[in-house]
């Protein structure tokens, strides 16, 4: 024997290969041995050898050998297992995975696999939905114990390594033996044996319905496991066949599943190939008698067909090549092969391509015959007439047909032999083509060696192999030669094939197909290698067919069809080892070929090869490949065929499933088909509202990472036009793009076309879509979705559409949503209508994401247009309409919205004059969409004109086109539109029947009238079965403001129309003067029938903002608007108009300051952030009003109706000492704070008012806690004593004493039955709240302990200490004993917290956060990079996330699991204090303990973003509370006051037209019709003096802008920054003209010379001239160490002086840059300066306190002014030039006398800083702006004040005198960032002045200062003590004087409700009207003066009754 030296050798002595070999020597005759006791005993020696190996493989980094060990293993277990030694086979496979398995059978994930059904019918691809636990056993084990028969057990071991690395070494058997011929391929090649492909297995629920027939094999493929396989399955696999195999009711179902399926598969009349394929699928696992029966079905009906079915000719070798060898009769073959051999004799005439089937089909019938071991047929009627026929075959002109026919008859040769080793290989391996793959931790393996062996016996027993191989000696043809002599692939081919003698390449063929099944490949590569045929071309052909499947076949992975393209390659270009065959060169060629013209990765690496093959060999080979290229790939495709099961497939139909998938396919096409050739721009979007644009992400791509995670709701907000639905439909198409069978379905609904979607919407949008019942029923139950909801708001949506519907719970439709909604349509608390659950009871925030979509960018704006103009083919070429959109500032802030951007392209070409000057024209939305109406109707006539229309449409055409079409259409829309609010409260989709409606509203608009059938077609709506709709909601909206205000009606008709204008716009501001002259106005009235006056618009933002630009535009319309207002004074039946009315007009910037507005009616309006200083409202009706933000200084609200009043703010709390903390109760009752006197006041939330003063500590309170049960208060102070307080009564229950210093912490137990307490004593102390007794002591410290807290469970303590105490304790309560000590903190522990359940604690150190296992005292997570000390950490509600804050100002937020920080919010200067959660968790409050950072923040938990900063505490804050429901947060200061504050109070429509930080400087243009400011917000803005408008807003600075200032001429603006940069601004356009940088600094001030020709700026060191038309700077002036600050031009410009930081000022020449005079003398820096009007002299103001007066010729000093005792912060001259006025630090004023050099008066009337001072033009006033918040008037003169301007919220920084239309004014600048200018009368009369504001801007602050409130009725408790607190005056109506009155309504309804009513259907009315339900929401929302529990009484008889 080969191994006698080593089995004779000391087995000590082996080597582990040489141990192994000993090992596989002992197990192959173990096989063989027919003895049991033998084989036995030879196994033993099998497992010592192997036991030897397995030592050195478990030490060394080989894998290879311990690959060959494992493999080894497995070949023992099978023999033991086949001796019937389960126990010893089951050790055996234990430790094979130990070691390693290198089975490609071994899943590394868990998901189970069903084999690929052969070449025929190629692998599915694993559904990737399919991730639950599965199975791993093998799949021919699952099939051989299934058929309960014995295994074969003569599996040997693998022999050789399953890497090749033949190409980089010689074949050691090659270099010893010459005479062997082994090709090599290169080793990164099929380097590994790979899983198959493979289709996913989902084990199913008992008693649920099956997806699919694979499922159901697998099922009984695992149901056939014997019990000592169990351990090798999953574990969730392994529960799920313990709970089957206890259900025999299960296992039967199964089975009768299955045999249903064969029966059904007999009643099919078409079984195409779908139906073969399903039935294939489970034949393997089949009862013998459904097997048989399935046999004789396939036999029958191939027997009895016309015409020959290859799909069953298939199945039948399929079934026959997968059966038990006990589960087939021994006729059974022979009458297969019968019938095969009569069918095809019989067959004549077919096509090439039918016979290449046919031939196909026969061939794999043979096959399973051969492996079978078919024997003894009758050469006369079976074997010779199907030999001959296939022989006839050889003869045909199709090469692919004769290579087929060649193999069948090979196979038809090796029928009849008795069965070899290598046909038990192939046929065990058959097996598994059809069943189970990769189930099994250890797989058997094939007998490589043997089988390689037997096929060297069939090549040496064969004749004439020398002469076949010969054949592959000659060269190439020449190219030519091929072409012209004819002898192509075909004679090439012909001369490699025998017809008449068996060869070895069939069974090395039929060999490869059993290695490539099973995903050995690297067998299969050394088997093409080594095999002795392997020269043979036939050979060669098979190979190179079935490395094309391989490739073609997307089921394999990547690297794998790779590797068989560059395996294709090898064999090619390597003529050495494969020869020169031109038809298998040929061959190779066309695979390639076919591979590189598919689609994926594969086909550019084909193609990519084919290049490289094109210069390949010499130039022969060269041409070959010329000749294969041009005549192209072949007819015949490789062998991939699809393997998709039918819809409905047999097992759907024998469960009783509907087809849904055919329907799904339709609805698929369609939806697909409806967006061909539209316009779309991926959107982009931000993660919320208060987000930056600029943060911005793929929309699409953020839905498919919401889709692929566990969030069940996404949010997809935008306003109106923003793309959404767009979007929203270009998302279905991208999943049904991506859309798999049973995979989820994208569903688009249109939420208006469903009738009250929130009951069971889904059903309803399928009916429409043509779902029959079953087929919906079948979905909901069995199907997932993706629902696309668009159009909530469009709904007119209250409900949460998801929770409604009841998605995703039992029984109910399992979906994900994807909604859409208006942004402005949303309130405070939108996500409530989108998330999982209610507000109180949420299921998890995590379900919810929501994205906001973005305006768009330049670059979508240019790519928009490029797709519309290639789409459309419009009248403009791309280039125009850049240029358009580039050119007119208007418009390109307007197409930032993608809907209004198609309708610019739509109307810009009618709009636009060739050569018409783009900067000054103005385009707003509202004149879009006129001209594009105007567009639509005039092409829609267009399209009518052209139409093929009856003589009496035509005539109806005529007359319409006779009276204007246009005008008609106009009237037609705006009508229809105002029905459509009118009748259906502005549901955008009509339905119309003709029957049903023929007598409603509608038939005036959709009746079959021709005139009305021509406008409804010429208008822009779309129509879906008989519902109607505009083209999009915009227009409807649109529609409805032209039936309120249509401008044409209000012209006579002979206006003369430009071309280019609209009808509807042509009215301009500049033009209204000279229309209303030549043009009288037709009188129009308030109009009753107006839709302003039977339906509110005030909730309508996009109608409001319509209305709002007419407002703007149409002066006329305003003053309707106005008259409006004025009719609700005489009529209550006006006041829905007039509240809509001033709405409208407090939206379009119209303020009412000064307004006569007293009797006025309008309820529910909304005048948030309006204009009303001054305004008289006496006796008007302001219920329900919105007054956030409102200006309302010195207005007049005596006797005023304001029941329910909004102002959006809540009253402060005031105290007499600084306020420490704030502690809301358990139930929300009442709040306690504690004071730092030692007070605690506890106030009831109810109504805010003070219950008790609880008096007793004598210091301050370090911390308070309530009782569970919120009826005590527990308190811990610095006097070192806690208190128990009854919060029923007021009183102290005990005085707890016993610690010996500060008591810094105490708690109540969870239980309510303990209080634990931390002192610096040390000690931790546990008190009875009943006896006041302690407890006990816990000791353990070594420092102060600083906190305590309990767990949620009550069971345990956590405590932190203090000083250089670094630990946290964790005591256990019952024990009282410490549990752990958590030492690894390096710090002082900030803060410490429990998560919600109780299993967490975090700790917060210096620069880290800890988290901590409670039970084990581990250390799970250290949360690091945090940056300085922590203050405070705290769990969300959830316990999903932590937050952290403290030193680094900022705070982080953290993911418990992972640890990974998800948001670092930044919006303190200064280290953040405390952190808290709000009770849902969506929320963060934060806040600063530093006196200079006074705010609240809330955060964004999900987004991160701010959502609110809450100002108004002058010192610091000390702590934040939300109340348990989250509605509002409370926060306490050192500045003795509680502020209250509504969480998310703020409006949608907040628009703040101040600058957002503190304006610097306002500067008047020289016309006097404009002023120009400058802010610390980087912006410049001009606004118009008589309006208030903003004209301008000059954005370009990035840092804050310092100084303005206006050119002489006016057409330009200066500004100047600390950016560095000094910009030039032109003020018609706002267009930046030049941008000049000063590389050293900032700009500090600027200045134009008189004649506009330079612009100077005051830089850091220097003063820069530059040329205002270049931008050149002419000149540098370098003032030495001057800090300049200011710059000032002589009155006629030969002079410029610069002043700063320095005791000198400095003269210059600017036109020569020449220093003249230095003015030295003061001895403090130079703060202002100063030239008199006849520029002989300069006055300069010193922070030395004095004023010098210079002489500007000379620079001498002529006057020392001495008189102020402070610094002098500003100065001026007079306009006469005989006064100067200085203003000082300490707000004194001077006036002092040119020529005597004395002070003429003194006023202290300011008490701070003047910041400026200036005279009116005449100079006879003076007016005086201080830092303390006010504006005085001054007598030059006398130096009386004669009025003060007050009202300002923060210092005035700017002022300047303004006389516009002889009128006076004075504009102011604040640092809140307010402008505002004041109308001044009275000043020439020399009485008193009034002063009155014309117009100012709003910053978003409640204004209410003098206010008069004297008998306002209906005012809640709260907002009267608001209003006292702001400065409002008088005495309201007090409500309890309304008590009685609502008593006696109280008592009515109660008495009401006792009478038996005799007619239950009518609703209970109270007096004055309002029902039974409009009561309960009265009492609910606290509108009731009785005491809470009177109401509550109240409440429940309403509920009994009801």
């Amino acid at each position: 024997m080969v191994f006698d030296g080593i089995v004779t050798s000391p087995r000590g002595t082996l080597s582990p290969s040489q141990a192994l070999e000993l090992a596989r020597v002992y197990l192959e005759n173990a096989n063989q041995v027919k003895d049991a006791k033998i084989s036995l005993v030879l196994c033993h020696d099998t497992e010592v050898s192997l036991s030897q190996a397995k030592r050195a493989a478990k030490h060394t980094d080989d894998p290879t050998l311990k690959e060959r060990v494992a493999l080894a293993y497995i070949g023992l277990g099978n023999l033991l297992h086949d001796c019937g030694h389960h126990v010893e086979a089951q050790a055996s496979y234990k430790k094979a995975r130990k070691l390693g398995s290198v089975s490609p059978s071994v899943t590394d994930t868990p998901v189970a696999n069903l084999s690929v059904l052969r070449s025929s019918a190629p692998p599915t691809p694993t559904n990737e939905h399919n991730s639950a636990s599965t199975v791993s056993v093998s799949p021919e084990y699952i099939l051989t114990t299934n058929t309960q028969h014995e295994p074969d057990t003569k599996t040997l071991l693998l022999e050789a390594d399953t890497t090749d690395d033949s190409s980089q070494t010689p074949h050691p058997t090659k270099q010893n033996d010459r005479s062997l011929d082994i090709a090599t391929i290169h080793r990164h090649i099929f380097p590994r044996n790979v899983r198959p492909p493979a289709i996913g297995f989902r084990p199913p629920e008992p008693d649920t319905r099956l997806a699919d027939t694979p499922q159901l094999a697998c099922c009984l493929g695992l149901l056939g496991l014997t019990h000592e396989v169990d351990d090798i399955l999953e574990p969730a696999t392994r529960t799920w066949l313990q709970l089957i195999k206890n259900e025999p009711e299960e296992q039967d179902r199964f089975k009768t599943l299955a045999t249903d399926v064969v029966r059904a598969f007999k009643r099919d009349e078409i079984k195409d190939a779908k139906a073969v394929i399903e039935v294939v699928y489970l034949a393997p696992v089949l009862e013998k008698d459904d097997f048989r029966y399935l046999l004789k079905e396939f036999h029958s009906g191939i027997e009895q067909s016309t015409l020959l079915d290859i799909h069953q000719l298939e199945g039948l070798a399929q079934l026959i090549q997968g059966a038990d060898k006990t589960y087939l009769d021994a006729d059974d073959l022979v009458k297969v092969l019968q019938l095969l051999s009569t069918r095809l004799r019989g067959t004549h005439q077919q096509s090439t391509k039918r016979l290449y089937q046919l031939t196909l089909a026969v061939s794999h019938v043979l096959d399973a015959m051969a492996d079978a071991g078919v024997e003894g047929l009758d050469r006369e009627t079976l074997h010779a007439p199907l030999r001959s026929y296939l022989d006839g075959l050889k003869e045909s002109t199709d090469a692919y047909l004769v290579y087929q026919a060649a193999y069948a008859y090979q196979a038809l040769l090796y029928v009849p032999d008795n069965e070899s080793r290598w046909q038990a290989t192939v046929r065990r391996t058959g097996k598994v083509i059809q069943g189970v793959s990769g189930m099994m931790g250890a797989v058997k393996s094939i007998d490589f060696n043997g089988f390689m062996e037997g096929l060297k016996n069939i090549q040496q027993g064969l004749e004439g192999t020398t002469k076949v191989v010969g054949v592959l000696k000659s060269a190439y043809d020449d190219a030519k030669s091929l072409t012209t002599s004819g002898k192509g692939l075909l004679e090439c081919l012909k001369e490699g094939l025998s017809f008449d003698r068996k060869s070895a390449w069939y069974p090395a063929l039929r060999g490869a197909d059993a290695l490539i099944v099973n995903g050995y490949l690297s067998e299969f590569k050394k088997l093409v290698c080594e095999a002795p045929c392997r020269r043979d071309p036939a050979f060669q052909w098979g190979v190179c067919q079935r490395l094309g499947e391989v490739a073609s076949n997307t089921a394999w992975d990547s690297e794998t069809r790779r590797g068989a393209i560059a395996f294709l390659g090898e064999m090619y270009v390597n003529d050495e080892e494969w020869g020169q065959h031109t038809s298998v060169k040929q061959w190779i060629l066309g695979i390639l070929m076919q591979i590189s013209s598919r689609s994926g990765d594969e086909m550019q690496f084909a193609g990519t090869l084919l290049q490289d093959l094109r210069n390949n060999g010499d130039s022969r080979k060269q041409g070959l490949y010329r000749v294969c290229s041009d005549n192209g790939p072949g007819s015949h495709q490789l062998g991939i065929v699809s393997t998709a099961i039918g819809s409905p497939s047999l097992l759907d139909r024998v469960q009783g499933k509907p087809d849904v998938e055919g329907a799904l396919r339709q609805l698929r096409r369609q939806r697909l088909k409806d967006r061909e050739k539209v316009v779309y721009i991926p959107p982009q979007a931000k993660v919320g509202l208060q987000a930056h644009d600029e943060d911005r992400f793929s929309l699409m791509e953020n839905v498919d990472k919401f889709l692929s995670s566990n969030q069940k709701v996404f949010l997809v907000l935008g306003d109106s036009g923003s793309g959404k639905s767009t979007f929203n439909r270009e998302l279905e198409c991208h999943l049904w793009r991506s859309y798999k069978k049973n995979g989820p379905i994208p569903l688009y609904i249109n939420l208006p076309a469903i009738d009250k979607p929130e009951h069971d919407m889904i059903s309803k949008q399928l009916r429409k879509t043509e779902f029959t019942e079953p087929q919906i029923r079948e979905l909901k139950f069995h199907r997932n979705f993706i629902l696309i909801c668009d159009g909530y708001d469009e709904s007119q949506q209250t409900h949460n559409l998801y929770t409604c519907n009841r998605l995703n719970e039992a029984g109910e439709w399992q979906a994900r949503m994807v909604i859409s909604c208006r942004s402005e349509y949303l309130g405070a608390d939108y996500r409530d209508r989108f998330q999982p659950g209610d507000r109180n009871n949420r299921s998890d925030v995590s379900l919810f994401q929501e994205a906001v979509l973005t305006p768009f960018s330049q670059d979508q704006v240019q790519d928009y247009i490029d797709q519309y103009v290639s789409v459309y083919r419009p009248l403009w070429e791309a280039g125009e309409y850049k240029r358009a959109l580039e050119g007119i500032p208007s418009l390109k802030e307007l197409v930032k919205n993608p809907f209004l951007m198609s309708l610019s392209l739509e109307v810009l070409p009618r709009m636009m004059d060739q050569g018409q000057d783009l900067s000054t024209t103005h385009i707003t939305r509202v004149e879009l969409y006129d001209q594009f109406i105007e567009h639509w109707l005039e092409r829609g006539k267009k399209r009518l004109g052209e139409k093929n229309l009856s003589s009496q449409a035509m005539v109806a055409f005529e007359n319409l086109t006779g009276e204007g079409f246009t005008q008609n259409g106009i009237h037609f829309l705006k009508q229809l539109c105002a029905a459509i609010y009118k009748n259906q409260g502005g549901q955008p989709i009509v339905g119309y029947s003709r029957y049903k409606d023929e007598k409603s509203w509608k038939t005036e608009f959709f009746g079959k009238e021709d005139e009305k059938q021509l406008l409804r077609e010429a208008c822009p709506l779309t129509r879906n079965g008989n519902q109607y709709r505009f083209i999009h909601r915009s227009l409807l909206e649109y529609g409805v403001t032209l039936a309120i205000f249509d401008p044409q009606e209000l012209r006579e008709r002979k206006v003369p129309l430009d071309h280019r204008m609209s009808t509807l716009s042509i009215v301009r501001h500049d033009e209204q003067d000279s229309v209303e002259d030549s043009h009288p106005m037709i009188e129009q009235g308030p109009d009753l029938n107006s839709p302003l006056v039977w339906r509110s618009f005030v909730n309508e933002p996009s109608i409001l903002q319509f209305l709002e630009e007419r407002v703007q535009q149409e002066p006329w319309f305003k003053q309707l608007l106005l008259d409006y207002i004025e009719q609700s004074k005489r009529d209550k039946k006006w006041y829905i108009a007039a509240s809509n009315a001033i709405t409208v007009l407090v939206r379009a910037g119209v303020q009412f300051n000064n307004a006569d507005l007293s009797g006025i009616r309008i309820p529910y309006a909304d005048l948030s952030f309006g204009m009303f200083d001054s305004a008289q409202f006496q006796g008007s009706d302001l219920r329900h009003v919105d007054f956030r933000g409102a200006w309302l200084r010195q207005a007049n609200l005596s006797d005023v109706q304001m029941t329910s009043v909004q102002f959006g703010e809540l009253p402060l709390l005031q105290h007499d000492s600084g306020v420490e903390m704030c502690v809301y109760s358990p139930d929300g009752k009442t709040i306690a704070a504690g004071l730092s006197n030692g007070k605690i006041i506890v106030y009831s939330t109810f109504n805010w008012e003070r219950l008790w003063i609880l008096k007793g500590h004598s210091e301050a309170s370090e911390s308070v806690a309530y009782s569970p049960d919120s009826t005590r208060v527990v308190s811990g102070s610095r006097d070192r004593t806690i208190r128990l307080w009854d919060i029923s009564t007021g009183v102290c229950i005990h005085v707890l004493k016993g610690h010996d210093d500060i008591v810094w912490s105490v708690a109540y137990s969870p239980r309510g039955d303990q209080v634990v307490s931390a002192s610096s004593d040390k000690r931790i102390k546990l008190w009875d709240v009943e006896t006041g007794g302690c407890h006990h002591i816990l000791i353990g410290h070594t420092g102060i302990v600083s906190e305590v807290i309990y767990s949620p469970q009550g069971n345990q303590i956590a405590s932190r200490g203090g000083d250089f105490d670094y630990t946290v304790r964790l005591w256990d309560i019952e024990k009282r004993t410490c549990l752990h000590v958590l030492r690894e903190h390096e710090w002082q522990v900030g803060s410490i917290a429990y998560s919600p359940q109780g299993d967490q604690i975090a700790s917060g150190c210096h620069n880290t956060v800890r988290l901590w296992n409670v039970a084990a005292g581990d250390c799970l997570h250290i949360l690091t990079g945090i940056g300085g000390s922590v203050n405070s950490v705290v769990y969300s509600p959830n316990g999903g996330q932590v937050a952290c804050c403290g030193d680094n100002n900022s705070v982080q937020l953290w993911d418990v699991k992972t640890g990974v920080c998800v948001h670092t919010l930044v919006g303190s200067n200064y280290p953040v204090s405390r952190v808290v959660y709000s009770p849902q968790g969506d929320l963060i409050a934060s806040y600063a303990y530093y006196a200079d950072d006074k705010a609240v923040r809330l955060w964004d938990t999900e987004t991160g973003i701010c959502r609110q900063t809450l100002t108004g505490h002058s010192e610091e804050v000390t702590s934040v509370v939300f109340s348990p429901k989250g509605d509002r947060i409370v926060s306490s200061s050192r500045d003795t006051t509680i502020r209250l504050w509504d969480v998310g109070t703020g409006t949608s429509r907040y628009i703040s037209n101040a600058h957002k930080g503190s304006v610097n400087q306002i500067k008047l243009s020289p016309k006097g019709d404009r002023v120009a400011t400058c802010s610390n917000d980087c912006e410049v803005r001009v606004w118009d003096v008589e309006t208030g408008t903003c004209c301008h807003i000059l954005e370009g600075h990035w840092e804050p802008v310092n100084c303005v200032a206006y050119s002489p001429q006016g057409h330009q603006i200066a500004s100047g920054s600390g950016d560095g940069t000094l910009r030039l601004w032109n003020t018609d356009t706002g267009g930046c003209i030049h941008v000049l940088k000063n590389r050293v600094s900032g700009v500090f001030n600027t200045i134009y010379s008189p004649d506009g020709g330079q612009v100077a700026a005051g830089c850091f060191y220097d003063v820069r001239l530059w040329d205002a038309e270049s931008g050149e700077c002419r000149h540098v002036l370098s003032c030495n160490e001057i800090h300049v600050r200011g710059v000032v031009y002589s009155q006629d410009g030969g002079q410029v002086v610069a002043h700063g930081e320095n005791p000198t000022a400095q003269v210059w020449d600017p036109e020569t840059g020449v220093l003249n005079h230095n003015l030295t003398g003061h001895s403090d820096q130079v703060n202002s300066v100063a030239y008199s009007p006849q520029d002989d002299r300069i006055v300069s103001a010193s922070k030395d306190s004095t004023l010098r007066v210079w002489d500007v010729a000379t620079g001498e000093c002529r006057h020392i002014l001495i008189g102020h005792n402070v610094v002098v912060s500003s100065v001026t001259y007079s306009p006469r030039g005989d006064q100067i006025a200085s203003g000082g630090e300490d707000g004194s004023l001077k006036v002092w006398d040119m020529e005597a050099g004395t002070c003429r008066w003194t006023s202290s009337g300011h008490r701070k800083r003047i910041s400026r001072i200036v005279y009116s033009p005449r100079g006879d006033t003076i007016a005086s702006a201080s830092n303390e918040k006010s504006v005085q008037l001054w007598d030059a003169t006398s130096g009386q004040c004669r009025a003060v301007i007050q009202g300002f919220k923060a210092g005035v920084n700017a002022i300047e005198w303004i006389v516009a239309s002889s009128v006076d004014y004075i504009a102011t600048g604040c640092s809140e960032g307010v402008v505002a200018m004041w109308k001044v009368e009275g000043i020439e009369d020399h009485c008193d002045v009034h002063v009155s504001l014309h117009w100012g801007t709003v910053n978003g602050e409640l204004n209410v200062e003098d206010t008069a409130i004297q008998n306002v009725q209906g005012l809640s408790q709260l907002n009267r003590q608001l209003l006292l607190q702001r400065g409002a005056v008088g005495e309201p109506v007090h409500r309890l004087r309304e008590a009685s009155k609502e008593l006696a309504t109280m008592a009515s309804v109660v008495s009401q409700l006792k009478t038996p009513s005799n007619r239950p259907d009518e609703g209970l009315v109270l007096p004055g009207g309002p029902s039974v339900e409009q009561f309960e929401q009265w009492l609910e929302q606290g509108k009731g003066l009785l005491c809470q529990d009177f109401v509550a009484f109240i409440m429940e008889i309403i509920r009994r009754h009801k």
